[in-house]
C-alpha cells in the first residue's frame, strides 16, 4: 500500500470543500429505471442541491442540510419539507445516507472523517486494489486504492452488513487535482444502483448559502413530510 495514496486522499480532505457539476444520473431499482440530467451542487459539511432537468426546464429541486430537506415541484407549485436523513435522501435523491455522508461520497472523500492511521485495522489486496479497513464508532469502512487513487468505498453496519459500496472511475485532471468523472453506488438493502457521470465538475467555488434554501411563494402549497395529506407519489 503506497503511503502517497493515503497522503493524497488526506490532502484532498483538507482542501476539497465543494462541487458543482451537471451530471447524467442513471438509477435502477426493482420498481424501475430512471435516466435524467441533473445539476448537482454540494458543500461540506452537509449542504446539497439537486435540480432534475427536463426538456422544458427544471422538473424538481431538492435541497438539504444536516437537519432539513425541501423538495419543490415547479409544475405543481408544491413544496414538501421535512427531516433530512437517509430515508428522505433515498426517496428524493436516491442516495440513502445522511446528508454529510452523501456530500462526502459525491466529493470522492472517505465516508467518515477520521485519522486513518490511528483507526486503521487491516490492509489486504483485492481485485488489483489495496484495501484498508478502519472503524468509526460501530461502523466499519473499507477504502480501495488503485493506481494511487481512491477507487472504492464501502460502509458496513454494526452487525457487519454491507450498507453501500461506491466505485470511482475515469479520473481526469481538473487543474487543482485528479477527480473522478464516474461514480457508481450500490445499496443492497434497497437493491438499488445509481450511476453518475460528471460532465463538467468545478470544485471549491464560492457558493452562496441561499442556493441551499427553498422559500415558498405566496401561492405555493407547502406540506410537511409525514403529514396526513402529503402526496406519497411525489418524488
Amino acid at each position: 500500500m503506497s503511503e502517497s495514496a493515503i497522503k493524497s486522499l488526506l490532502d484532498r480532505e483538507s482542501v476539497l470543500t465543494s462541487l458543482q457539476t451537471p451530471v447524467i444520473m442513471d438509477y435502477s431499482a426493482p420498481s424501475g429505471h430512471i435516466r435524467v440530467r441533473e445539476q448537482i451542487t454540494v458543500q461540506r459539511p452537509g449542504n446539497l442541491r439537486v435540480e432534475a432537468l427536463s426538456p422544458l426546464g427544471v422538473a424538481l429541486i431538492v435541497v438539504a442540510d444536516s437537519s432539513r430537506i425541501a423538495v419543490f415541484n415547479p409544475g405543481e407549485n408544491l413544496l414538501i419539507r421535512g427531516r433530512a436523513n437517509a430515508e428522505t435522501l433515498g426517496r428524493f435523491v436516491h442516495i440513502p445516507v445522511a446528508p454529510s455522508e452523501a456530500v462526502r461520497l459525491l466529493l470522492a472523500l472517505p465516508p467518515a472523517k477520521t485519522s486513518m492511521a490511528a483507526a486503521m485495522s487491516g490492509i489486504r489486496t483485492e481485485s488489483g486494489m489495496s484495501v484498508i479497513s478502519y472503524h468509526v464508532d460501530s461502523r466499519r469502512y473499507e477504502l480501495g486504492f488503485a493506481a494511487g487513487r481512491l477507487a472504492s468505498a464501502r460502509a458496513y453496519g454494526a452487525t457487519g452488513e454491507l450498507e453501500y459500496e461506491v466505485q470511482y472511475r475515469a479520473y481526469r485532471d481538473i487543474g487543482a487535482m485528479q477527480f473522478p468523472f464516474e461514480l457508481q453506488a450500490r445499496f443492497p438493502s434497497s437493491a438499488t444502483l445509481i450511476k453518475l457521470d460528471y460532465l463538467n465538475p468545478s470544485i471549491d467555488r464560492q457558493i452562496a448559502d441561499s442556493i441551499f434554501v427553498l422559500s415558498p411563494g405566496p401561492t405555493t402549497r407547502v406540506i410537511e413530510i409525514g403529514a396526513a395529506n402529503w402526496p406519497r407519489r411525489f418524488g
